[in-house]
């Protein structure tokens, strides 16, 4: 069984991971708007807005994300947390990457 340390280790080496698949698949003029630490802060928004929609506690078969909602509510979000004033237009892409590593690893 793992210590919580190597537990931390891990979670932190798989969100590096997603972080590099997302900054991967970003359109080319996007790839450099965004640092790796900038999109592991909005990973973590991305994770706290399923989490208080209620979007986690639905089945499989009820979900339907609206990549564009939660792109506004990630920007919204960022802004009001002093952590970058983003445009929903480029967070979207971040969102929909976030996406697709999440179904690719389930």
């Amino acid at each position: 069984m793992a210590t919580l340390d190597e537990e931390l280790r891990m979670d932190a080496e798989e969100d590096a991971r997603e972080a590099d698949f997302i900054l991967s698949q970003l359109p080319s003029d996007l790839k450099e708007r965004f640092t790796k630490e900038e999109i592991l802060r909005l990973m973590d928004l991305i994770v706290e807005y399923y989490y208080e929609s209620g979007v986690l506690d639905l089945d499989d078969d009820e979900i339907e994300i609206d990549l564009e909602q939660v792109a506004d509510a990630i920007c919204k979000k960022a802004k009001k947390e002093g952590l970058g004033d983003y445009q929903a237009d480029e967070v979207f892409f971040v969102v929909q990457a976030d996406l697709d590593y999440q179904e690719q690893t389930l």
